[in-house]
């Protein structure tokens, strides 16, 4: 119970129970004392789920008789909190995932709480879960039965944002290139490595500009397309919709973005794309007027920089913001960002990500764009 998020590697005799959410562990004769823990099978503790009960009985004979034995592992973790959002539903479950998971080589069973709540979840990302396990998942909401395991990991732990610390992967070291490596297995992506223009210096590496159709748009789009086209690339527009509800979109978004080599786009959760480029591709992170560049490469920088890709960004100026227009220059969002800081996140989100759209003033730009095509050729 450190960190960010509550987790327990449960060993020996251990019974499940969906109906009850309990996790219990079953001497083989008697222990001097009966311990009990809450931990909530949601990789942030603060999200509201309910939470798994663990048990260390001190008498066997209290044991609820298994119904159901398995002779492989289980891991139990709940769907919900934040992971409508598809940033989260990789940052906060599906890379905790495959830490906790990937050493079983698929020989390991999903135990889930929460599921009615997001009926959609599992669907959307069934070809992810099956590349990790090669058993159907228990619904533990809705499992009347007991089921026995020799081990049970109750919980995700979350150790970085969107990324893996080798050293703390139980059973071996993994990292995020593995992740990447496991997204392009699991989802048939074909392309294992970006345009090398020191390779092929005619061919014109390909940009994805990330189009937003509601807020935080960027508006002079086709002026940012045609300046990547002058830099050098090939530059396409297109909306990117989290995969829609189905595994079939999730797989498709994930092939498209594999054919590109770099990705572009304003800070938002349409960038964690980005794990689908090849490695050596480019992340170009386009960052809110604000002082919004902590949060922005929290999200992104590392976690880039771990995924094998290079990562650069580009903060707008206060001439390039809506807000400029819409509140005036003598506005403390637009006068003194700090102030508005110290106001709480609340007034952060409003401000200058709710209410922000951006005009990229394309000079400026050049660049990091400039930035992006070397990389290139220096592969």
């Amino acid at each position: 119970m450190e960190g960010r998020s509550d987790t327990c590697e449960v060993d020996g005799d251990v019974r499940t129970n969906g109906t009850a959410l309990s996790v219990t562990l079953v001497p083989a004769a008697s222990w001097p004392e009966r311990h009990e823990w809450m931990i909530n099978p949601y990789s942030r503790r603060f999200a509201s789920l309910r939470k798994v009960t663990v048990t260390q009985l001190q008498d066997r004979a209290a044991a609820p008789p298994c119904t159901v034995t398995h002779d492989m592992p289980a891991v139990l973790f709940g769907i919900g909190g934040y992971a409508a959002n598809y940033w989260h539903a990789y940052a906060d479950i599906l890379v905790p995932l495959f830490v906790a998971s990937r050493r079983y080589h698929g020989e390991v069973t999903f135990l889930v709480s929460n599921i009615q709540f997001r009926p959609r979840w599992l669907v959307k990302y069934r070809a992810f879960l099956q590349g990790l396990s090669n058993y159907d998942l228990v619904d533990m909401d809705g499992d009347a039965q007991v089921r026995c395991f020799p081990r049970v990991t109750v919980g995700l732990r979350l150790d970085k944002e969107l990324s893996i610390v080798p050293e703390l992967v139980p059973g071996g070291r993994l990292s995020m290139a593995d992740f990447t490596g496991f997204l392009r297995e699991a989802y048939a992506l074909p392309r294992g490595a970006a345009a090398s223009l020191a390779r092929e210096p005619e061919k014109k590496p390909r940009l994805l500009l990330i189009h937003r159709g509601h807020y935080r748009r960027i508006l002079n789009e086709p002026e940012v397309a045609r300046a990547a086209e002058e830099a050098g690339f090939e530059a396409v527009v297109t909306e990117l919709r989290g995969g829609g509800d189905t595994p079939e979109g999730e797989v498709e978004q994930a092939r498209v973005v594999n054919s590109f080599d770099v990705v572009l786009g304003l800070h938002g959760a349409g960038l964690t794309n980005a794990m689908f480029l090849p490695p050596g591709g480019v992340l170009i992170q386009v960052v809110p007027y604000g002082n919004m560049e902590d949060i922005a490469r929290a999200e992104f920088s590392e976690p880039a920089t771990d995924m094998g890709l290079r990562y650069l960004d580009y903060s707008v100026g206060a001439e390039e913001s809506s807000l400029m227009e819409t509140l005036g220059p003598e506005h403390p969002a637009v006068k003194d960002p700090a102030s508005v800081h110290r106001s709480g996140w609340d007034k952060v989100f409003e401000l200058y990500l709710a209410k922000q759209n951006v005009r990229i003033n394309v000079t400026r730009f050049a660049p990091t764009l400039a930035q992006a095509l070397d990389h290139l050729r220096r592969q």
